[in-house]
C-alpha cells in the first residue's frame, strides 16, 4: 500500500478503550476542521466491531454538529439499540473534547434473499484508464507546492469524468453533475468492514462538486463559497471493494437558503449499483 493508504487504515485502526468506547486519531492537518468523511468512517468501524460477524451495514444516517479540530483524539461512544435476528442497530456518538461532535446510527442486515431486484442502469462513461488523475488534471490551477500536499494526503486514486471547469464561461455552462472514478491508490485487506469504511470516507471527498459545479473551480485558489456538511446518509446495495475502480455520479436537484443537496450513486466496474448517497452542505460566502 501507497503512504496515504497506510494512513487511511491506521485511522480507521480505532483503539478500543472500553466494550462501547473507542478512540480514534485525528492527524494534524492545516485544514480548519476535521474532514467529515474521516469522523464518518472511524463511527462507522466503531459501530461494526460491536455487530457480530456475518451482518453487513446496509445503512447509515449521521450529522455533522459541530466542527472538529485536527489533532484532537475523537472519542466515539456506541449505543447497541438493537440486536434483532435479522438486523442490527447502533448509534454512535463522535466526543471531542467533552462535546458532541458528531452523530450517527448505522444498521446492519444478515444476508436474505428476495424477490425483488431491480436497478438503474450506469452512464456509460469513458473508462479510468483513459482520464487522467484529479492530481495531473489540477497542476495547472493549483502551484506545485499545493499538487504535492493533496498528491500526499490523498489516499484515493480520483479521476474525474469530465474535465475540470476553470474559465467563468466554463463553469457558467456547467450542469449540477459531476462524476468520478475512484478507488484507494493501493490494495486493502480482504476486511469488508475496511472496504466500506473507506468508501464511507471516500463519499465525502466529492459529493457536493455537483453544487458547486456551475459556480465556481472545484480547485484552486477562486473560490467564492466556504461550505461544511450538514448530514449524510448512505445505503449499501452489494459487496464491493474499495481498491477496486468504482464511478460515483452526483447531481444536485436544489439548492437555497445557504444550503445545497447532493445525491450520489456508486457503481462497480460491472455496472452494479454497489452505494446510494445523499447529503445536505452549508454553503456560504468567503469573506475577503
Amino acid at each position: 500500500m501507497g503512504d496515504a493508504v497506510d494512513q487511511l487504515v491506521d485511522l480507521l485502526d480505532l483503539e478500543q478503550i472500553e466494550v462501547n468506547i473507542f478512540r480514534g486519531r485525528s492527524p494534524e492537518e492545516s485544514l480548519q476542521r476535521v474532514f467529515g468523511g474521516q469522523v464518518a468512517g472511524q463511527a462507522l468501524v466503531a459501530a461494526g466491531r460491536t455487530v457480530e460477524e456475518g451482518r453487513p451495514v446496509h445503512s447509515l444516517h449521521a450529522y455533522f454538529l459541530r466542527p472538529g479540530m485536527p489533532g484532537v483524539p475523537i472519542v466515539y461512544q456506541v449505543d447497541r439499540l438493537r440486536d434483532g435476528r435479522s438486523f442490527t442497530t447502533r448509534r454512535v456518538l463522535g466526543v471531542q473534547q467533552g462535546k458532541t461532535i458528531f452523530a450517527l446510527t448505522a444498521d446492519f442486515h444478515k444476508p436474505e434473499e428476495g424477490e425483488i431486484e431491480h436497478q438503474v442502469t450506469m452512464p456509460e462513461v469513458p473508462a479510468p484508464e483513459s482520464l487522467p488523475s484529479a492530481v495531473d488534471e489540477v497542476t495547472q490551477g493549483l502551484g506545485a507546492e499545493a499538487v504535492r500536499n493533496l498528491n500526499r494526503r490523498q489516499p484515493f486514486d480520483l479521476r474525474y469524468v469530465n474535465r475540470l471547469r476553470w474559465t467563468d464561461e466554463e463553469i457558467a455552462a456547467a450542469e449540477q453533475r459531476s462524476a468520478v472514478w475512484l478507488r484507494t491508490d493501493g490494495k486493502l485487506g480482504d476486511d469488508p468492514l475496511i472496504h466500506v469504511c473507506a468508501v464511507t470516507y471516500a463519499s465525502d471527498l466529492t459529493l457536493l462538486d455537483a453544487v458547486r459545479v456551475g459556480n465556481e473551480p472545484l480547485f484552486g485558489n477562486r473560490r467564492k463559497f466556504d461550505l461544511a456538511s450538514l448530514d449524510h446518509a448512505m445505503w449499501f446495495h452489494r459487496p464491493f471493494r474499495a481498491d477496486d475502480w468504482l464511478l460515483y455520479t452526483q447531481e444536485s436537484p436544489v439548492a437555497g437558503g445557504g444550503r445545497g443537496l447532493g445525491t450520489g450513486q456508486i457503481f462497480d466496474r460491472e455496472g452494479r449499483l454497489v452505494v446510494s448517497v445523499v447529503q445536505e452542505g452549508l454553503f456560504r460566502r468567503m469573506r475577503r
